[in-house]
Order: structure tokens, then C-alpha cells, then sequence
């Protein structure tokens, strides 16, 4: 059986891998400072979908709140 088999496994093991992370240097000091939680919320503000999902959730989830705390009051 003849099968040509490349270096390509065994060249990427011996380098050293890259610290420097084009694009990603912000997630990476997000990571660092341990404030991912910030920079999700932060990158999902950001997008035109993930504003307006927040904003309707918790539109949502006020009306839901206001409903059952008018219930309790006997208002309806």
C-alpha cells in the first residue's frame, strides 16, 4: 500500500504557538482582567439584534412582574 503521508502533524507540535492573537487581543484582555461577563454584555449591546432581544425580554419580563404583582393586589 503506498500512501504519501505529510510532516504537517508533526511540524505544527515542535513550534511554539503564537501569543499574539490578531483580532482577539480585546477578548484576550477581557479574559486576563476576568471581566468576560462585561465584554458579552458589552459585544451583545452592540449588535442592532441583541439590543432589541434585551430590550424585549425585559420588557417581557417587567409586564410578566407587573401582572402578578397586580394580581396580589387585587387590582383586576
Amino acid at each position: 500500500m503506498n500512501a504519501i503521508m505529510s510532516n504537517f502533524d508533526i511540524d505544527t507540535g515542535s513550534r511554539p504557538a503564537s501569543r499574539n492573537w490578531d483580532g482577539l487581543s480585546e477578548l484576550d484582555q477581557a479574559l486576563l482582567e476576568n471581566r468576560l461577563m462585561e465584554y458579552r454584555i458589552k459585544k451583545s449591546w452592540a449588535d442592532p439584534w441583541g439590543r432589541k432581544l434585551t430590550i424585549a425580554v425585559l420588557i417581557v419580563v417587567a409586564a410578566v412582574f407587573s401582572y402578578l404583582a397586580g394580581a396580589s393586589f387585587g387590582l383586576w
